[in-house]
């Protein structure tokens, strides 16, 4: 863990480009039509929101009695050389049953796993509806023995036995050897092996017992795909991106399509989902501006990629696909789900990954800098006679016609450092300095003082400084009229009190004609004397994004926009109360950066 924070505060300037987001459900129902007696199904869907006795709760005939995990140990490469019966306290199975109830070993179904289900004999035949959350098929081949599992088949229409390995390598093809259940009592029949390959479909949801020798198959459908993760993609309240990398497994070309397909309504006590995510496709990068294009993926739209053949140049191809955060709308936690469908050329398989995303919120600590690009002048034109002589007035100054504040360019771009802290709920801040680290707890801090960190773990804390901000030891900060998002525009005064020697920049404290004192050092002398307070209205104005792919992507951890800063300086006191003043206007652009969504500061006066 702290390695992890320890990376993070070292990379000030750079958005998180990678996370762990807490998983949330986008849903599926898997179907199976189950009969009397022994059934063997494999999942493709997560149902493990719910045990077992839950899920089987709203069959009023309690048809299906026990359920039986084939689980065995890898670590003992046990050799099964015929489908195995499920044994109870077997170290290959785990078992539910309804007589046992919540006492049974098997409590959760898991997805990419195969099951032995027996339902009842008086009930002939039973469609089990099972919701889940999709998941990318994962599967374990060992060479010592049987393997059970299934295939992710299209759910209609699904090739035989003898068309989906045409596609698979011709060793395997020769010497695999395949059982299945045909449902009834566990016999000389069920399971029974499968010749009649050309006849006999590869039914999705289905599990099946194959043993193919000592090769080693590596083959599941024609394609494949990869990812990290639990599975199913998750981008949470931050994650930006997530690749999957898809892969041709066969000796020809395969075209994959992909269909953005919405969730259906969760389970009770689950999540409410109020919308699907919009999601981005990252194109071909522009060699110019080194951005990348995107196309959108709304639901019922299609993305379709063509894979060459197994072993050549672009049989594999990595799919990067986005959150368009600058679009979401909703309050912060709002729940967005939907499934990702992928088919191939040759209608064989279908691969469903859930994909969910949260409303993020802005809350936390944001470093970046303003780039100065503009600042006002100030420069009087002066009145003048026939023959160009300035005109002195009756008090023997020069008559002044006008003064030109307008905005002019810079030479080079003037850096400032910016530290903006933006809480879960309240107006953000704007600071001199922070201190991010760890507290006595061991957890993750961010403070106005050194003294809340951790004593023990000073070398994995920073200190973010703004050297143009006014130095104070109190460090409490200015608050902003309101909060860091997208489209907003905020603003916080800072101020430079004429006698702050540490930091007002018109006093040199052992300059005796800039110490603010009178000519014998006792007497402090009144603003505009010999320094100035200065008033800083700084604002942030945070602009949409550019239109290419890392900028729509980007909005939970980059933020760019507007700098505008008024600069008052205030001398003399006049009558009225009020002073002598002049002001100057600086302009510039600005980028955030979210280092931590730590929502609250800890502040020691």
């Amino acid at each position: 863990m702290n390695s992890r924070f320890r990376s993070l505060l070292l990379c000030f300037w750079v958005a998180l480009a990678a996370g762990f987001p807490r998983a949330h459900a986008q849903w599926l129902t898997q179907n199976f039509n189950l009969k009397a007696g022994w059934n063997a199904v494999f999942l493709h869907v997560d149902a493990s929101h719910a045990s077992i006795g839950s899920l089987l709760a709203t069959d009023p005939n309690a048809s299906i009695e026990e359920i039986w995990l084939w689980k065995p140990d890898a670590s003992t490469q046990q050799f099964v050389q015929n489908p195995a019966e499920p044994t109870p306290g077997g170290s290959q199975w785990l078992n539910w049953t309804r007589t046992s109830g919540g006492a049974s070993p098997l409590q959760n179904l898991i997805p990419n796993a195969a099951y032995l289900v027996r339902v009842r004999s008086e009930i002939p035949t039973y469609q089990w509806q099972l919701v889940g959350k999709p998941v990318v098929p994962r599967y374990q081949w060992t060479t010592s023995g049987l393997n059970f599992f299934g295939f992710p088949t299209v759910p209609v229409a699904p090739p035989n036995f003898d068309d989906f390995l045409a596609q698979a390598p011709s060793e395997f093809q020769r010497t695999a050897e395949i059982y299945r259940y045909p449902g009834g009592a566990l016999g000389a029949g069920n399971p029974a092996q499968v010749f009649a390959l050309r006849t006999t479909p590869v039914t999705r949801g289905e599990a099946y017992w194959i043993r193919a020798g000592e090769i080693y198959n590596r083959y599941y459908g024609p394609f494949e795909i990869v990812s990290a993760g639990v599975g199913y993609v998750s981008f949470g309240d931050s994650l930006s991106t997530v690749g999957l990398r898809l892969r041709n497994p066969t000796a020809n070309s395969v075209t994959i399509t992909l269909r953005l397909v919405a969730s259906e309504n969760p389970p009770a006590g689950q999540s409410n989902i109020l919308g699907v995510p919009p999601l981005l496709v990252r194109g071909d990068a522009n060699p110019t501006n080194l951005t990348y294009a995107y196309t959108g993926l709304p639901v019922g739209s299609t993305q379709s990629w063509t894979l060459a053949p197994y072993g050549q140049e672009g049989s594999e191809r990595e799919i990067v696909l986005g959150l368009d955060r600058s679009v979401l709308t909703g309050d912060p936690g709002d729940l967005l789900a939907g499934l990702l469908r992928f088919t191939d050329s040759l209608g064989q398989a279908q691969v469903d990954i859930g994909v969910s995303a949260q409303v993020g919120a802005n809350n936390g600590l944001w470093v970046g800098g303003a780039a100065i690009t503009q600042v006002g002048q100030y420069l009087k034109s002066y009145s003048r006679d026939g023959a160009n002589n300035l005109i002195v007035n009756t008090n023997g100054n020069y008559v002044v016609t006008g003064t030109n504040t307008s905005l002019g360019d810079v030479s080079a771009t003037y850096p400032l450092r910016l530290i903006v802290h933006s809480p879960a709920t309240g107006s953000a801040k704007l600071f001199q300095r922070i201190f991010y680290g760890f507290n006595a707890l061991t957890n993750p801090i961010v403070a106005n003082q050194e003294v809340s960190l951790n004593r023990g773990l000073l070398s994995e804390a920073r200190r973010i400084s703004a050297p143009h901000l006014p130095f104070t030891d109190a460090n409490p900060g200015w608050a902003f009229n309101g909060l860091l998002a997208q489209g907003g525009s905020l603003t916080a005064r800072v101020t430079n009190q004429f006698n702050n020697h540490e930091s007002n920049p018109f006093l040199h404290t052992y300059h005796p004609d800039h110490d603010n004192l009178d000519a014998r050092f006792r007497n402090e002398l009144p603003q505009g004397s010999e320094s100035y307070t200065i008033v800083r209205d700084i604002t942030l104005s945070v602009t949409p994004p550019k239109d290419d792919f890392a900028s729509r992507t980007a909005a939970s951890q980059t933020l760019n926009g507007q700098y505008a800063e008024t600069i008052r300086l205030l001398g003399l006191a006049r009558a009225g109360n009020t002073f002598d003043t002049r002001t100057f206007e600086v302009r510039g652009i600005f980028t955030l950066n979210r280092i931590t969504d730590v929502a609250t500061v800890t502040l020691t006066p």
